[in-house]
């Protein structure tokens, strides 16, 4: 298969617009996150739930966080974050 090559140019504000057609064959969605790597002086763009899924599974939970939800172990170090950098008591 042939790689789908096109030319893009890079702003002042080093931006990069994708060419739609490499965009729609990468499968890639607007406001979609995905990480950007240099290897050998080439840029490698990948979708971040690549990374996320390719992990998993890989770093054990901590026992004090298992069986709780997550949205309340980042509520609760947010809250310890802001106590300790305002010194709140």
């Amino acid at each position: 298969m042939m790689p789908c090559m096109q030319i893009a140019t890079i702003t002042s504000k080093k931006q990069l617009t994708l060419p739609a057609k490499v965009f729609q064959k990468a499968g890639l969605h607007i406001g979609q996150k995905v990480i950007v790597t240099e290897e050998a002086g080439r840029l490698l763009i990948t979708p971040a739930e690549s990374l996320v899924e390719e992990l998993a599974g890989s770093v054990k939970i901590p026992k004090i966080w298992q069986g709780r939800d997550i949205d309340e172990i980042i509520e609760e170090a947010r809250n310890e974050h802001f106590q300790n950098k305002y010194k709140l008591k």
